[in-house]
């Protein structure tokens, strides 16, 4: 095998893929392969896929094909594959595009790194410490992976298996050398991350990951991502309410709010059950953030359906809103029911929604014009710079305009004298 080979890492999906790329980025930066930004520039080129939804499918296949016209052109020599896509889909994928050299799973980073080099890796070789390519700042901490929870719409179980845990050794080792590394943010993520621990052989709660997280020195925030409404225990509550590095905030997808479609999804709770979550979560902790998640569309949502969804969300006020279309998952629990809405309804309901939660935002934006906030620096400029309060996570949500430059990585006091739906303009104090 050549010594160099110029690689180019495509990181597609959800935050938790990232993670997978950051470690075999870790992996790799220990070996002779030289990495590039610039796919022209390489002779091997790594997909890591997401299989999540219609559109992540058709990103995935259409970056792998963009790479195989690479490959016919002939600079590209190699072309692997990794991720959900390849998990669910292996057979489909050889056979529909020829190009691709190699298929691995999602947590296949030994043996990848080990069919690019030509040289063989013990399982436990430290080698794999991540590589991040999120800023220095910030980082995500994946605290297990798959899932058990059997939602209806949902192929994560079919692609990434039941849940396997990481004990609390293993993610605060990881988590102190991050720290160490200049993380200042840690978000904590899992498919259902109030779950965890429950697979253990001896068994431990999100809440005993948190308290111990929140001894580590230096860091600075905790934020926590994907929360299941029926499995937000009080126990959870009370130790985000008492951890002090533990941001207020919480991404909790609730999905509908019609309990004949909540029962069909096989959610757990039905919309009496979530409201009791929000009220004790923010009755505990006052100034909390709530982000959550909806799906309009689903087979079989009638008008009042959707209106108890509509009056819900107008209720609630939650912080920070993302609305998906259904769409029909193969394999799953939903898909023997008739996807039996149309296209235009269910974009028709989804701008509906966003339309409602604009109002709201601009509402809970306008409320901090006049308070001075922490936030993070996320990028410099010359003239503003951007960043983010306790209030939001990185890509998904609010930005902080801050008039002047500030150095990316570093906490600043922002007066804020301005705001509109999506973020808050201020100077520093």
């Amino acid at each position: 095998m050549s010594k160099n080979k110029t690689l180019n890492l495509i990181s597609l999906g959800c935050a938790k893929n990232l993670v997978d790329s950051e470690i075999l980025l870790g992996g790799l930066n220990k070996t002779d392969v030289t990495l590039t930004q610039n796919p022209e520039e390489a002779d091997t080129i790594v997909v890591n896929t997401c299989g999540f939804l219609d559109i992540a499918r058709e990103e995935s296949v259409d970056t792998i094909l963009q790479a195989a016209e690479l490959k016919k052109a002939g600079n590209l020599k190699e072309l692997v594959v990794m991720g959900c896509l390849s998990e669910r889909y292996p057979d489909e994928l050889k056979k529909e595009i020829p190009e691709v050299d190699r298929i691995f799973g999602s947590n296949d980073h030994r043996q990848i790194v080990s069919f690019l080099t030509g040289k063989e890796f013990a399982k436990d070789d430290p080698l794999f410490f991540r590589s991040l390519m999120t800023p220095n700042h910030y980082a995500y901490l994946k605290i297990a992976e798959g899932c058990d929870n059997g939602c209806s719409f949902c192929s994560i179980p079919l692609m990434r298996g039941l849940q396997k845990s990481r004990t609390i050794p293993a993610i605060m080792d990881e988590a102190e050398r991050l720290v160490k590394n200049g993380t200042k943010e840690l978000l904590v993520i899992a498919q259902d991350s109030t779950s965890y621990g429950w697979d253990l052989e001896t068994k431990v709660y999100l809440s005993d990951l948190l308290r111990e997280l929140n001894t580590i020195k230096n860091l600075e925030w905790i934020r926590i991502h994907y929360a299941h409404p029926a499995h937000l225990s009080q126990r959870i509550i009370d130790a985000m309410a008492e951890c002090d590095k533990v941001c207020n905030y919480l991404d909790m997808p609730i999905q509908h709010a019609s309990d004949t479609i909540l029962k069909s999804m096989k959610r757990g709770l039905g919309q009496d059950g979530i409201r009791n979550r929000i009220h004790r979560l923010r009755s505990a902790i006052p100034e909390i953030a709530i982000r959550t998640t909806l799906i309009v569309g689903y087979p079989g949502e009638t008008e009042d359906d959707f209106n108890s969804l509509r009056d819900f969300v107008e209720e609630m006020k939650f912080d920070r809103l993302g609305v998906f279309t259904y769409s029909e998952e193969e394999g799953t629990g939903a898909a023997h029911l008739d996807d039996n809405i149309p296209r235009q309804v269910k974009d028709d309901r989804k701008n509906l929604l966003i339309e409602i939660q604009n109002e709201i935002s601009l509402d809970r934006n306008e409320s901090f014009v006049g308070k001075t906030l922490k936030v993070l620096v996320d990028q410099e400029g010359e003239n503003v710079s951007v960043g983010r309060t306790e209030y939001d996570s990185p890509e998904i949500d609010n930005i902080v305009h801050i008039q002047g430059k500030v150095d990316k990585g570093n906490f600043v006091r922002v007066r804020i004298e301005s705001a509109n739906e999506y973020e808050l303009i201020g100077s520093i104090v």
